[in-house]
């Protein structure tokens, strides 16, 4: 059908294993990745991320929606530390570290600048 372009998170174009405790499938819509993110109880991105992309903190811009679940953000700049959960649509800017609270998995979609998130170099 012209005119529109269908996607679907479980077949997605891409799925990028964290190390550990998660993965991002993402999807190709109108030239933009946008993506669906699993991180499980644990999963700190120093840790799960961070050795796969080189860097000490997240360096990535997000712009998304929690699904489920608890995640803490912490900026590198001032030490500002705020949760987002369930429900909740965030922005966060480059430099900051990312931990999942609690035992419950989060699911976050993000239409963020993701296109290079937890990708291998």
């Amino acid at each position: 059908m012209s005119g529109m372009e269908l996607k679907n998170f479980d077949r997605p174009d891409e799925s990028r294993q964290f190390e550990g405790l998660g993965r991002m499938d993402l999807v190709q819509v109108a030239g933009k990745a946008v993506g669906r993110a699993r991180f499980e109880p644990g999963w700190r991105w120093s840790v799960n991320v961070g050795p796969i992309v080189g860097t000490a903190t997240c360096q990535t811009s997000h712009l998304g929606y929690c699904v489920s679940g608890t995640m803490r953000i912490t900026m590198d700049d001032d030490g500002t530390t705020q949760d987002f959960t369930a429900g909740d649509m965030v922005a966060i800017k480059p430099g900051h570290e990312a931990e999942v609270v609690g035992d419950e998995p989060v699911v976050f979609v993000d239409f963020g600048e993701i296109s290079d998130y937890a990708k291998r170099r």
